[in-house]
Parts: structure tokens; sequence; C-alpha cells
């Protein structure tokens, strides 16, 4: 990796292993609404960044606001994303200072919330919040760490089972880096809130559970039929 690598707030030290520390709230992290739902647990954040393999990504552009949806991947506690070298957000991420604003958001919907009032309809869900200055990565021990855990983030074990990028490739790829300093995390779960006077109200309420999927894996028309489904596929 680069010499501007993040410790691992999980590496043990003399005493053993760390207990990972939350991430410290800011003016930018505290939401305004539904503040009980927010949290800063490291570990939830991870995880919740883990299960995922879409972000969008917001930034300002010509004085306007542009939100990309886009691949990412995580390493220790930073964000990786890639994408053209003609790209806009990814040449101004490119200077050196001072870098690209952005937000990157990731969030899971895990339920549809019905209430018996409109007002009250709501969404079970995960979401991820990080505010930072996007940069680029300039380092080639750590652009291939970094296209390999987008590559793994989709399917995990992909990239040992894929070609590599070549040198051509990866002139034309960009890759930027997001230092995991100032997050949150929101999470709902559970049922309605109706206020007590509609409870009596004829209208069916609950949650409308959603899970993520995969079908059987489908060949390439031209795939050798005598290369198997490997297992990291079967095992989603």
């Amino acid at each position: 990796m680069s010499d501007t690598a993040v410790p691992d707030p999980h590496a043990p030290d003399s005493t053993g292993p760390r207990v990972a520390a939350p991430y410290e709230p800011t003016d930018r992290t505290v939401p305004t609404r539904g503040r009980e739902r927010a949290t800063y647990d490291r570990e939830l954040v991870h995880s919740v960044l883990d299960s995922a393999y879409l972000c969008h990504l917001g930034f300002v552009r010509d004085g306007a606001p542009v939100v990309l949806p886009t691949l990412f991947g995580r390493v220790g506690e930073r964000l990786y994303v890639h994408g053209s070298t003609g790209s806009r957000p990814l040449l101004a991420a490119g200077r050196e200072d001072p870098g690209l604003a952005v937000c990157l958001t990731v969030t899971h919907v895990d339920g549809l919330v019905l209430a018996r009032s409109a007002f009250h309809h709501s969404m079970n869900y995960r979401s991820v919040v990080v505010h930072g200055t996007a940069r680029t990565v300039t380092d080639p021990e750590e652009r291939r760490v970094a296209l390999d855990a987008i590559v793994d983030q989709v399917v995990p074990g992909r990239s040992q089972d894929s070609r590599p990028a070549d040198a051509k490739e990866l002139a034309a790829t960009a890759v930027i880096r997001l230092d995991l300093d100032e997050v949150s995390a929101k999470v709902r779960t559970g049922g309605p809130n109706d206020d007590p006077e509609d409870v009596p109200l004829p209208h069916w309420a609950g949650v409308v559970p959603l899970t993520r999927g995969y079908a059987a894996p489908v060949p390439a028309d031209d795939l050798d039929p005598a290369i198997a489904v490997p297992e990291y596929l079967t095992a989603l």
C-alpha cells in the first residue's frame, strides 16, 4: 500500500486485540431528523458497507450537484471508486489540493413499512453516509489492491478468477480514495408507528420484508462447457 496507509483500528497491540472505537460525530454526520436512529459504531458501518457493492457518489460540478451510481470497494478504513481517467469527478480528485469534496452513500432497504395513515408509511433500512475529500490513487500497489477490492466487493473471490488489468487498461482507469473519517450510519427496524387514534382504522398495517437474492448463474454463449460454475458463485 502507499505510505499514507491508515492504521487498522482492529489491529492488536501489546495488550491484545483492540476494541473498535466508534467514529466521532461531526456537524455533517449528525442528522437533523431521526437522531435516535443514527449510530457511529465502526463494526456496524463496516457491515453495511461490506454487504453492498453499489454506492452513490455526490459532488458539485460547475456549481450544480451531481450524484453518480457506481461500484466501490472497502479496504480497512478506506473506500475506493474507479472510473475513466477522462471523467470529470476523477479529474477533479486528481488535484493534490484541494481534491474533490464528496458525499458517498450506501443504502439497504430491508422492508416496506405500511401504516394505517399515509403519513406514517416508512421503510426499514440500513444506510451509511461518508463525507470527505476524494483523492486519486497513484501508488501502483495501492491501485492493484483497490481494483481487486472493487471486483471482490461485487463477488467475493472473483479477482483471483479473472485476468488482471493490463498496462493499457490501467492507463485508462483512474482510482480515487475516500478515507472513512466523517461517517455515520442510520438504521430503522420494527413496525409502523401509528398514532393511537388510528389503530382502530380498518386498514392493514405491518411490514413487507425485502431480501436480496441470486438466480442461477447463466454462462456466456461462448463459454467452454468444460468450465464449471466456481464455488464462490454457488456460495451466493
